[in-house]
């Protein structure tokens, strides 16, 4: 294999301040090596006196500038003045404006595809916007070849609308970030590396595939990574390093090889979503209905057997041409549905979902349900998730948060009347939707303590280090959202905490609990290996319902 990787810097709004990202540059190079080139997207320059005269030293080359950088054009009209051409053009040495759109190949052969700027609200366009035609010039040139199979890198200012869905969730305000014509843009270019900024935030999107599974051959994965101002108070990331071999010289087979967190198309969603005004944001009545169906389903099928609010006895019997509507019945709650995300793609867990197996449901809450485990350590071991689509409890609003603890709570009890403690456990890491494990452990096993001794020392033995976080410390502070890790809770309120680096064994809560120092339970370790008939699971499931009836706050007052 002779591919040269090439070596490349990403980087967030610059905003002016050269110097501390020249200096940043120059120590990383220092430690790592030289770079090839530093892309930057976002506002490069800034509008102070201090960053003026700061470019000034560069642009007469007073200063040097360490690396080949390229930049993206104004995003705002106050820094216009500092582009004398919507072409590209050289601005100093070593910095390069790549123009209003278009399509910069590197010698190496790697192609990257940019649009400056915001998109256009009005005509005619202000000189820091972008139009429909610009994309359009951008997009059918590279398109129309049948060889074409998606560019190496896209430069954007904004975001893509909608970049978070089924993925993790950024730290941005959804409702009112990102442009759907970069969705658009995205989607068609199919880049292998996607960086935006002017949101403030850092954000890395699982990566996302570019075909749909058995129904088209595949294609390499897709990741968006959306960068910080540089020199940001709270130390968030601005930049990202990477390799890089370009599609062209890249064996086919190791191009479209698909990493295990590979996520759905977020682009790629219903017609209905696509015809929405992209200012407007989403439909509200598209992310109630699936809820409201499921509720009344859910309902007429089980004769309303899992618990819930008294919703769903109102529900039961009604015609399915009624259905739809029923959640503006809920009284004191007609918005209640639109407060929980729902995923673009198909998703095991969300309660709206069909893919969900309803029969495996105990008890379903405002913002939380509560589900029999597949394969369960044990006949009372069960899941809490959240009725809509979040990644893991760092995501989660604070009404989520709060009726989980509620579960938390009642189960606790449950379990003590039944002569059990109980251990909670998390893994964000592989996962798309939250499942918090909930697992019983009989008084006369083992004590908390020797339950705590086992997850670290097995920890321990797969070269891992668990925290002990203090009481009442809030996992957000910790672990802020998108940062894999696992976490266990114990009965004390004791919590362990675990970031997770790279590798994680995926089944490590099971196997600690399961081991001879706990549940003594080895064989069952593997949840495939505890698998029930669909029977078996709805008559463990009507027996625990029955016997969580009394501490189910979800149920009828």
């Amino acid at each position: 294999m002779g591919e040269q990787p090439v070596r490349v810097l990403a980087c967030g709004d610059v905003e002016g301040r050269l110097n501390a990202l020249f200096n940043r540059v120059q120590t990383i190079q220092k430690k790592a090596g030289q770079f090839d080139l530093l892309l930057c997207v976002g506002e490069f320059f800034g509008t102070t006196a201090e960053a003026e005269a700061e470019w000034q030293q560069y642009k007469t080359g007073a200063k040097k500038v360490p690396i080949h950088t390229y930049i993206l054009g104004a995003a705002s009209q106050e820094t216009v003045k500092n582009f004398p051409s919507t072409d590209g053009c050289e601005l100093a040495e070593n910095i390069t404006y790549l123009g209003r759109r278009g399509v910069f190949t590197g010698a190496s052969g790697l192609q990257i595809a940019y649009v400056s700027g915001r998109e256009a609200q009005q005509e005619p366009a202000p000189a820091h916007c972008f139009t429909a035609k610009d994309l359009s010039a951008l997009v059918t040139p590279l398109t129309s070849s049948s060889k074409f199979r998606g560019v190496d890198i896209l430069l954007t200012s904004q975001w893509p609308r909608g970049v978070w869905h089924y993925a993790n969730n950024p730290e941005v305000n959804t409702k009112s970030c990102g442009s759907s014509s970069i969705a658009n843009l995205a989607e068609k270019l199919k880049p292998r590396y996607h960086f935006a900024a002017l949101e403030g935030a850092h954000y890395e999107r699982l990566p996302y595939r570019n075909h749909v599974v058995l129904q088209e051959n595949a294609q390499h994965v897709s990741r968006f990574i959306a960068l910080a101002t540089v020199n940001n108070p709270t130390k968030k990331k601005y930049l990202y390093a990477f390799n890089i071999i370009p599609m062209k010289t890249m064996d086919p087979s190791e191009l479209v090889k698909q990493p295990q967190d590979v996520t759905e198309n977020p682009y790629r969603r219903s017609t209905k979503d696509k015809t929405d005004a992209p200012k407007t944001g989403f439909s509200a009545t598209e992310e109630e209905q699936p809820p409201g169906q499921f509720f009344f389903d859910l309902s007429r099928k089980q004769g309303g057997a899992p618990r819930g609010r008294k919703r769903h006895p109102d529900g039961e019997g009604r015609g399915r041409d009624q259905q739809c509507d029923g959640d503006r019945h809920h009284q004191g709650q007609p918005k209640q549905p639109r407060r929980h995300p729902q995923p673009t793609g198909p998703c095991w867990f969300c309660l709206a979902s069909p893919q969900v197996e309803k029969h495996l449901v105990i008890s379903i809450g405002t913002h939380c349900y509560l589900a029999l485990a597949k394969g369960g350590l044990t006949p009372h071991h069960v899941l809490i998730l959240p009725i809509g689509h979040y990644q893991s409890v760092v995501d989660m609003s604070s009404e989520v948060v709060e009726e989980m603890e509620k579960y938390k709570s009642a189960l606790r009890s449950f379990y003590k009347s039944k002569g059990e403690r109980c251990v909670l456990f998390e893994r964000n890491y592989r996962s798309q939707h939250l499942q918090l494990q909930v697992v019983p452990v009989p008084l006369d096993r083992c004590t908390t303590e020797d339950i705590k001794e086992a997850f670290t020392v097995q920890a321990q033995e797969q070269q891992m280090e668990l925290m002990e976080i203090p009481q009442h410390t809030d996992l957000k502070q910790i672990a802020p959202p998108g940062t894999p890790y696992f976490y266990v809770e114990l009965d004390t309120g004791e919590k362990l905490f675990y970031r997770i680096q790279k590798h994680f064994p995926l089944q490590f809560g099971r196997e600690v609990l399961a081991s001879e120092a706990v549940l003594n339970i080895p064989t069952r370790a593997d949840w495939r290996e505890c698998k029930q008939s669909r029977e078996e699971e709805e008559e463990t499931c009507r027996q625990l319902r029955d016997d969580f009836q009394p501490y189910d706050f979800a149920w009828d007052d």
